[in-house]
């Protein structure tokens, strides 16, 4: 099982850049793609929250993965006393 965890480790440290990449590189193509001023505005502003938000969220599947990897969760506690 903890061979697992840090393979996944590994596969979620990959995927946060991956994401973000993608989410920017569509990003710029739905901006480029809109035809009037109004419209392109619009679209930039949606893709703009859209990055805000799923920034953060690739950052922490990042570190997540780096913890997994590195063995952190490899002794979960198994009751509130082994905290």
């Amino acid at each position: 099982m903890n061979a697992l965890k840090k393979f996944l480790g590994l596969v979620w440290m990959i995927l946060g850049p991956v994401a973000m990449t993608f989410l920017f590189l569509q990003a710029v193509e739905k901006v480029g793609l809109t035809h009037t001023a109004i419209e392109r505005t619009n679209t930039m502003l949606q893709w703009g929250i859209i990055l805000f938000i799923f920034l953060p969220i690739s950052l922490g599947l990042m570190i997540f993965g780096f913890y997994a990897w590195k063995g952190e969760y490899d002794r979960l506690p198994e009751s509130s006393e082994d905290i």
